[in-house]
């Protein structure tokens, strides 16, 4: 079992996996949601990062350990080991999301006023109501009505081309910081396209194709880029250090210059609500 989507740790695990998986305890699992801004899916307690999780995910909790929670979440089935104290269990519905590439919530709903804390792409939101030119959250503050959104984006290229110029970030999953696969992933997330979150799980997901359109991903050996047209990518790379648009010919043959190659062709993303394989 791939331990990034193996809801256990050598401690418990998922209820689901009694009888396959040997572990000392099984648990149904506690719902929980990430009540800051973001945080560091680790490896371990007080690990490495995998991933990020973004404000208003959630999760189910697992195991509690030394002040961590060992949690999957409902956005791609990855595990990993968050701060506790970043996890609420207050679940008041979810109504929006965020859809500009990162926004402010405030105390009050006046833009003038020091802001309480800043969200990115692809945070869920409890909204109770609107003030003038503000969503109340139910979790208190207020948030710019022209961030936020109740129905999904309907093209993943356009969404990626909003966090042009985001600095690269390995296991990056916001406009602070994104690496290749969390581009793709917050791309296809805001239009309701199930993805999961690593460039090797993203193309075992969707299948092969032999002509390269707008929306398809192409892929190298730990990397993954979108097709902006059958010419043309948008990746978050480490050769810029940021999200950047590149010349598919030149990306294929710079990449395999460095000994990084070599391209392993396209794939193409399923439709909203559509379950990926893996």
């Amino acid at each position: 079992m791939d331990r990034r989507l193996t809801p256990a740790t050598d401690r418990a695990a998922l209820e689901s996996l009694r009888g396959r998986l040997d572990r000392p305890a099984y648990t149904p699992g506690r719902a929980a949601r990430l009540s800051v801004p973001l945080a560091d899916l680790l490896t371990a307690p007080d690990g490495r990062r995998d991933r990020q999780v973004n404000f208003g995910a959630d999760v189910t909790v697992i195991e509690v350990r030394n002040g961590f929670s060992f949690v999957q979440t409902a956005l791609d089935g990855y595990c990993g080991w968050l701060d506790s104290a970043a996890l609420t269990e207050d679940l008041p519905p979810l109504t929006h999301r965020v859809t500009a590439p990162a926004t402010h919530v405030y105390p009050a709903p006046d833009m003038k006023q020091p802001q309480l804390m800043s969200l990115s792409l692809g945070a869920r939101l409890a909204v109770s109501g609107t003030e003038g030119r503000f969503v109340r959250l139910v979790t208190g503050g207020f948030v710019p009505v022209q961030h936020v959104g109740t129905e999904a984006a309907q093209d993943p290229v356009t969404v990626a081309e909003t966090l042009l110029g985001t600095p690269y970030l390995w296991g990056g999953n916001s406009r602070w910081g994104i690496d290749c696969s969390g581009l793709v992933q917050a791309a296809l997330s805001a239009c309701d396209i199930p993805c999961p979150g690593d460039s090797d799980l993203q193309r075992d997901a969707f299948p092969s194709t032999d002509r390269i359109r707008r929306g398809d991903l192409l892929f190298w050996p730990g990397h993954v880029a979108m097709a902006v047209s059958p010419d043309l990518m948008i990746h978050a790379t480490a050769w810029t250090m940021s999200v950047t648009h590149e010349p598919i010919a030149n990306a294929i043959a710079r990449i395999d210059a460095a000994g990084e190659g070599p391209f392993q062709g396209a794939r193409r993303p399923g439709s909203r609500g559509a379950a990926v394989k893996g």
